[in-house]
């Protein structure tokens, strides 16, 4: 085969120019994918990036240099095993404090919700489910928990549903997975109430109908289906300030489904969480610290818009077929942009 008909991002290799024409077109390649540093592949993801460094099927020679000198978390290569024990020290974080997460699973109210840009523009949330309806396959917000950027409680309630909430009977309402005793819920603030509070706090201000950009007051909110938790809340919140650590593609399983957020913190923060109580506290610092170490990724800024902009369409839609075809592979990586927003953009 022609190497002519290679791509350039992540070695596919195609018999005919026009098939590497079609497949640059889609693929989305750019800076922001997963990258090994070894051969420079391209990779639809970290978990993809892991199996080409680690296995089941991993590049020989990567391989070889990854065991020797390659962080399993953070997936970076490190120039000295000296370098690489230092490195670890910085990367792999740690549960906390036993005691901390004890008492953090036996607050009631605080409140702290306030107009108040000293607090930082992101905020992670995280959301404690039972069971609603006359089989308890209804997911119906218990317990709401906001944190800041450097893991500070900010907000934490119990919740009181719109609906009645199925008999602890039915395994839908264990105090040992959910933290959550029937007793917790009778006086607390409705669902509705605590919505508005949460999504004026987001909005900082600002009236939701005019949020059209990232650089406003209006602030970032991280956490883990969120989609599913704003519904809950009975929320409303724009698409362009949601970081949602399930749905963002470098996160996401080869196959393009989400991860679980037990998962995601095993392998990218290197502890465990969710054993025993579930505490949305301790689920709010995991997603924070997921989202600010995708923030940190050093890409180079392009000068061009992401692909899925109307007015990029991945640079290609106004070249002619022909003229792609003469291109090199190269140069067509070049100019190819990613389709979703990088998360090391909120940095810039």
């Amino acid at each position: 085969m022609d190497n002519r008909n290679k791509c350039a991002g992540c070695y596919k290799q195609f018999t005919k120019m026009e098939h590497l024409v079609e497949h640059m077109r889609t693929s989305f390649h750019s800076n922001h994918e997963p990258i090994c540093v070894i051969c420079h592949k391209h990779c639809l993801s970290f978990e993809s990036l892991r199996e080409h460094l680690i296995g089941p099927l991993p590049k020989a020679e990567c391989e070889r240099i990854f065991k020797d000198r390659g962080c399993d978390v953070c997936l970076n290569i490190f120039s000295s095993r000296h370098a690489l024990h230092h490195h670890r020290d910085k990367c792999h974080f740690s549960r906390g404090s036993n005691g901390i997460l004890y008492r953090m699973a036996n607050l009631g109210i605080q409140d702290e919700l306030r107009m108040d840009n000293a607090r930082g523009k992101v905020v992670s949330m995280a959301c404690k489910m039972v069971g609603g309806g006359s089989d308890g396959s209804l997911d119906l917000c218990a317990r709401v928990c906001l944190i800041d950027e450097h893991q500070n409680l900010i907000f934490h309630t119990y919740v009181n549903p719109n609906l009645p909430v199925t008999l602890m009977s039915t395994l839908t309402f264990l105090y040992e997975m959910t933290g959550i005793r029937p007793e917790y819920l009778r006086d607390a603030t409705p669902v509705r109430q605590v919505g508005r509070k949460i999504q004026d706090y987001l909005c900082n201000g600002e009236p939701i109908w005019q949020i059209r950009s990232r650089s406003g007051k209006a602030r970032i909110l991280v956490g883990l289906g969120l989609d599913h938790d704003l519904k809950c809340l009975e929320v409303e919140y724009p698409e362009l300030l949601i970081r949602d650590t399930a749905r963002y593609p470098p996160l996401m399983k080869t196959s393009k489904l989400s991860n679980s957020l037990k998962y995601l913190t095993r392998a990218y923060l290197g502890y465990e969480i969710q054993n025993g109580v579930q505490d949305p506290y301790e689920d709010s610092v995991a997603t924070m610290r997921l989202y600010k170490r995708m923030r940190s990724q050093d890409h180079r800024v392009e000068s061009y818009p992401l692909a899925s902009d109307q007015q990029n369409r991945n640079n290609f839609a106004s070249w002619r077929q022909l003229e792609l075809e003469r291109m090199s592979p190269e140069r067509m990586l070049e100019m190819s942009r990613s389709d979703y927003y990088c998360w090391c953009l909120d940095s810039k």
